[in-house]
């Protein structure tokens, strides 16, 4: 961070207060205070003696050009500021809201813990819905998709909706979900998902008064035989994988067999992957041992709230019967993505990264909250945000 950063704290001026005087939005001011990024415009040398003179209005006429140097020990523009991992792992750590918290707001329930206990406590962003929409299509009519997204990102949630609207609607759909615990890509870390597993878990749901048979060639008849039954009976059956990130490439290369299995030009068994970004890596068109499955996969991948950040805490806080104009100023928002998009740069490139999903949001909100409730503030600011 620069000098400038602990110069304001010292002397008692908020970020916002400054970046509204020198004309920038209080993000790009916390950009440039916390992570040394310059912005495009207005230029490097136009925004310092914008923020010198706003200086010197106010009495301070020292070394002012020493407040644009770096920090001791922090970084430069051109140095990582962290890694994407730590930078997770650290937004990951569960936060709950203070009895005092939720006083202080008048809060009767906490937006984000056990907040999603129904249908309607699910939010739908553009992408939420599509893949909503997505999942209950190929569940039905079958197909073979993949969900992937970062950690918080949504994805197991929209399985529970999946399950959730399947039970509401009496729907004739079949869930197969193989146990992964312990489930590792390799016998090294943990114990691989092995189509054996997978066929067993069929025929235990589909048909749980029959005994799997005991070689794999008897086995897989009883499997196609009891799928067509079933099928005729008016059921359709879907096969889906959490954690499937974890899944070994043979077994991948194995799902498509699976998905071959018919009944004349019915297909038995529509697949659903859900994973983690490591997922999307496996199934790229790089890896020639999964080209056949990559060829028949639709991938989706869940995107951040970039664009929906006010309308999703909108819809959190109004769940608890809660106003955001009653809880956040109006940087908060700014404050949010300032934390939460950041720029990663070398000498050669320079690569923003968006960390804003909605357990992140969570939990960076909620620490937010805890704050300003300790501190006596009547709304979270975006300094605030930048603090928590």
């Amino acid at each position: 961070m620069l000098e400038l950063k602990l110069f304001l704290a010292e002397e008692g001026i908020k970020q916002a207060e400054l970046a509204r005087a020198v004309n920038v939005s209080p993000a790009t001011m916390a950009q440039l205070l916390n992570k040394c990024i310059w912005p495009k415009k207005p230029s490097r040398t136009d925004l310092e003696e914008s923020i010198k003179e706003v200086l010197r209005s106010r009495g301070f006429n020292g070394m002012l050009a020493s407040l644009f140097e770096p920090a001791p020990a922090a970084p430069t523009a051109d140095t990582e500021i962290t890694t994407t991992s730590e930078v997770l792992d650290m937004l990951l750590r569960k936060q709950t809201l203070s009895p005092a918290a939720k006083r202080h707001f008048n809060l009767f329930r906490d937006p984000f813990s056990d907040d999603v206990n129904e249908a309607d406590d699910v939010f739908n962003s553009p992408t939420t819905r599509y893949v909503r929409e997505y999942l209950y299509s190929t569940a039905k009519f079958g197909g073979f998709m993949a969900v992937v997204g970062e950690s918080g990102a949504g994805k197991s949630t929209l399985r529970k909706d999946l399950e959730d609207r399947i039970a509401r609607e009496d729907a004739a759909i079949i869930l197969i979900q193989p146990y992964v615990l312990g489930m590792e890509d390799n016998d090294i870390k943990g114990k691989t998902l092995k189509s054996a597993s997978i066929i067993d878990a069929i025929i235990n749901t589909v048909a749980p008064n029959e005994n799997p048979k005991r070689t794999m060639e008897a086995k897989s008849r009883q499997l196609h035989r009891i799928l067509k039954d079933s099928r005729r009976a008016g059921f359709a059956h879907c096969l889906i994988i959490e954690e499937a990130h974890a899944l070994s490439t043979q077994t991948l290369k194995h799902l498509k067999r699976f998905l071959e299995l018919e009944d004349g030009f019915k297909k038995l068994l529509s697949i659903i992957l859900i994973g983690q970004t490591e997922l999307k890596n496996k199934l790229s068109e790089r890896s020639p041992e999964v080209r056949e499955v990559v060829q028949r996969c639709e991938l989706v991948e869940l995107a951040p709230l970039d664009a929906s950040i006010d309308d999703y805490l909108r819809f959190k806080f109004n769940r608890v019967g809660a106003d955001i104009a009653n809880v956040f100023e109006v940087d908060a928002i700014d404050g949010i993505r300032a934390q939460l998009i950041f720029t990663k740069s070398n000498a050669k490139t320079r690569e923003t990264i968006s960390l804003m999903y909605p357990l992140m949001v969570n939990n960076l909100v909620t620490a937010a909250l805890n704050q300003a409730a300790q501190l006596g503030f009547a709304k979270v600011s975006g300094d605030l945000i930048r603090e928590a």
